[in-house]
């Protein structure tokens, strides 16, 4: 799957000119709010039309102002999930899963009911109301019914933005099912680095109507694209797989590429691929190993680079063994350790900082 999006818009003083090209898999559009994310992700769905623009699903043309080509949005066979659940309040949860039947075309296999169902875990909700749900079990539904529509690209627009903490981890670990387990390119928007983070394949960074920086979530949320009031949460993002689970003390043991790594368990099992955001400011580091520290991991490796930010603080770039930690200290602490380039120094990173 190919989408290509390029698209201009004039909205009062508001100016979007943006555009990207995405594949399969989680494209996330991510900045602050007042971006232009969801004004670019209501012209993909069709809900609105640019001023000037061309938006290509694998050789599907869907607007072309040029070519004055405007497929109207219910043509499109997009799925779109909105930050508010949009159910019906009058039927029931299958009700308003089955209503999403309608919009599927005919001899179209689509996904199953029952593998939605199973998929999102809302198989004991079935006879209820909406009235009767969380806002995380809502937003399970509203998913469930999108699939249902056999979408061939699927559109949530900040989907736990209405969310509080709780709820957002409720719902998590079934968007990152939904992704590893369905054929169906996402484009997720928010404005949350440790969702995208956990979520993305690809991230497209909005600012002010423009599109900032692109790539890969370690390569966009390492920092340097990231506005000031972000910052706090620029880090690394390393994947690696769950080696084995601590059962009494609930703490999941990751492989990375060369190390491990412990996690609060996050009901995680053996042999499942997760990705960790590890913010930068939650890294310290040593020029020998540590001893006597109630922090669980320590990471061997060298210093690649080391960059001043001019605010009194620098970050370390670490290679540990092919995966790359981000440490942020202030520029007095790398001076008084003597930091440079290519020194071997250990990263210590306290477990608590990588609760889900």
């Amino acid at each position: 799957m190919t989408l290509t999006v390029t698209a201009k818009q004039k909205l009062g003083d508001f100016s979007l000119d943006a555009g990207f090209t995405s594949e399969r898999g989680v494209t996330a559009l991510f900045g602050r709010s007042g971006s232009g994310k969801t004004s670019l992700v209501r012209i993909i769905a069709g809900l609105s039309k640019p001023d000037e623009g061309r938006i290509v699903l694998d050789g599907d043309v869907l607007a072309d102002t040029e070519k004055r080509i405007f497929v109207p949005k219910h043509r499109r066979r997009f799925g779109y999930v909105f930050q508010e659940a949009r159910l019906f309040p009058h039927l029931t949860v299958r009700q308003n899963l089955l209503y999403g039947r309608w919009f599927a075309p005919k001899n179209t296999p689509g996904e199953s009911f029952g593998h939605v169902v199973d998929l999102l875990g809302i198989g004991a909700l079935l006879d209820r109301r909406p009235g009767r749900l969380s806002g995380g079990e809502k937003q399970r539904v509203a998913i469930g019914r999108a699939l249902l529509s056999s979408p061939r690209l699927l559109l949530m627009d900040e989907p736990l933005a209405a969310l509080d903490d709780e709820r957002k981890a409720e719902i998590l670990p079934y968007l990152e099912r939904l992704r590893d387990e369905m054929n169906i390119p996402i484009v997720y928007v928010s404005h949350s680095v440790p969702e995208v983070a956990r979520l993305a394949d690809r991230v497209v960074m909005m600012r002010d109507g423009r599109v900032d920086a692109i790539g890969t979530p370690s390569q966009v949320l390492s920092g340097p694209s990231l506005s000031a009031s972000d910052r706090r949460e620029a880090g690394s993002v390393l994947s690696g797989t769950v080696e084995r689970v601590d059962e009494h003390y609930r703490l999941a043991t990751i492989r990375l590429s060369q190390a491990t790594i412990k996690v609060p368990d996050a009901h995680v099992a053996p042999g499942h691929r997760v990705r960790l955001h590890i913010p930068e400011r939650d890294v310290m580091i040593a020029t020998a190993r540590p001893e006597g520290l109630s922090a669980l991991n320590t990471l061997e490796g060298r210093i690649a680079s080391i960059e001043p930010d001019g605010e009194g603080t620098i970050r370390i770039n670490i290679d540990c063994g092919g995966d790359i930690v981000l440490s942020r200290i202030t520029a007095f602490s790398g001076e008084r350790l003597g930091l440079h380039p290519g020194m071997a120094v250990f990263a210590v990173i306290k477990t608590v900082a990588l609760e889900r």
